[in-house]
């Protein structure tokens, strides 16, 4: 991947022409977009559109990228941002024969391994476990978990190393509405009262309005980057998903133009 010499410290994520191919298939288009630090930034579209693809590119675990992808003021995977990036995948990542706290103190070990950094972990374990509201199975086996209680332990672990940038893959895909609703708060806490800034795919429309800011993608491309209610007014619509479907039908329109004219040369 290319990255550019210039700092860019003041954006969360700067990207440029950033492309990703798989096989023979293109699956992200030459995106340009920009995510300002310490707000919630949404990333929508139908699945397969590209959405975890783009994630994986920000952290930095995406193979094939091309044009220029900067994180934190760093090319996009350089060593230095691993602590300073929570990254929870739709899958669970955690080990169900641990308790909860068994699976914080081993992930806080391997971000701060030694005994100079044993308070500082125990510390970090109990602020994670408090901050997805799991102390009363903090004790619990992973394994015997609800779903939902599971993707909170994934959240927790992101949570350790309090991260500068927290990037949230579907986090709220089949989680009843009250969880739902409590992670949206959590997300908007760390946002407004440690800065965090949270990037947080979904392919559930009506999430697009807990964001400060959207991202609307469809098979690979970036429909629009706005607030929602630019969005909304640009379009002329009640919500997100009628300024969505406004856009997609805009933009099949204009593709559709294209190819006449291609036609007709």
């Amino acid at each position: 991947m290319m990255n550019s010499p210039r700092a860019t410290a003041a954006r969360a994520v700067d990207a440029r022409a950033l492309t990703v191919v798989r096989g023979d298939r293109t699956v992200l288009r030459g995106l340009d977009f920009t995510v300002e630090p310490g707000g919630i930034t949404g990333l929508l579209g139908p699945s397969g559109c590209g959405k975890s693809t783009l994630m994986r590119a920000v952290v930095g675990t995406q193979a094939k990228v091309s044009g220029t992808l900067d994180v934190l003021g760093r090319p996009a995977g350089h060593p230095s941002l691993r602590p300073r990036i929570g990254y929870v995948t739709q899958a669970p990542s955690v080990y169900a024969d641990l308790s909860v706290r068994q699976n914080l103190d081993y992930f806080a070990a391997v971000l701060r391994p030694g005994r100079a950094h044993r308070a500082s972990r125990d510390e970090a374990v109990t602020r994670a476990i408090a901050d997805v509201d799991l102390i009363r199975h903090a004790d619990a086996l992973a394994g015997r978990l609800s779903g939902g209680q599971l993707s909170r332990v994934s959240l927790a672990v992101a949570l350790l190393g309090t991260p500068e940038l927290l990037v949230l893959d579907e986090p709220t895909v089949g989680l009843d509405p009250v969880l739902r609703r409590d992670l949206w708060n959590l997300f908007h806490t760390l946002a407004a009262d440690r800065g965090t800034t949270v990037l947080v795919s979904s392919h559930v429309m009506d999430e697009a309005e807990r964001c400060h800011r959207l991202l609307l993608m469809r098979e690979g491309r970036i429909l629009a980057d706005d607030t929602p209610d630019a969005l909304r007014t640009r379009t002329a619509s009640a919500t997100v998903e009628e300024a969505f479907l406004h856009l997609v039908d805009e933009a099949a329109a204009d593709e559709a133009a294209t190819a006449r004219q291609e036609t007709a040369r």
